[in-house]
């Protein structure tokens, strides 16, 4: 079970709570799609860890709806990046390296969602001031996508570990109902 647990279908339980999480109302950018490519990163193999997170984002994205293709091109773009995080953080996981990792998985997204929105949009002058002011307007959605992603990588990190410990030391008899 631990051994399952550990592959596949735990990582993957998780990621499909975190992408059915963004259909619920929360406050703008408090979602767990950064995190949930983090923890992909770490847990699952390399190839599902940037594919599987990128298509719980576009799924969930079915109902919620789609952002225009230069807009989404910088969102899925970030998000691949902050799998390639999570697949440095494998190799150097500590509760310090995994909070700096939402750190800067927050800024990359952060960085680059707002650069295409001063490139593609005509919100701001095409200049120095114009992309400053892009960033200082984008202000109150980066405190909620930080605090978001350190909430939802708390919860994905702590949970499942939690979750290996507890099946570790019960082995599967934490999941059978007893009489």
């Amino acid at each position: 079970m631990q051994k399952l647990l550990d592959k596949v279908s735990g990582p993957m339980l998780f990621i499909l709570i975190g992408a059915a999480s963004r259909l619920f109302l929360h406050p703008p950018n408090f979602t767990p799609i950064a995190a949930m490519a983090l923890f992909g990163g770490v847990y699952l193999n390399r190839k599902s860890a940037l594919v599987f997170p990128l298509l719980a984002l576009f799924f969930s994205d079915i109902f919620i709806g789609f952002a225009p293709l230069d807009t989404a091109i910088s969102v899925y773009g970030s998000f691949l990046l902050v799998g390639l995080i999570g697949r440095w953080l494998r190799e150097h996981r500590s509760p310090l390296n995994i909070i700096k990792a939402s750190f800067l998985s927050s800024i990359l997204f952060f960085l680059i969602t707002n650069f295409s929105v001063w490139v593609f949009w005509n919100l701001y002058p095409k200049t120095l001031p114009g992309l400053l002011e892009d960033y200082m307007m984008a202000l109150p959605f980066f405190r909620n996508t930080l605090m978001g992603d350190l909430f939802y990588t708390g919860v994905f990190f702590g949970g499942y570990e939690l979750l290996r410990a507890a099946i570790g030391r019960k082995g599967v008899a934490i999941l059978k109902v007893r009489p």
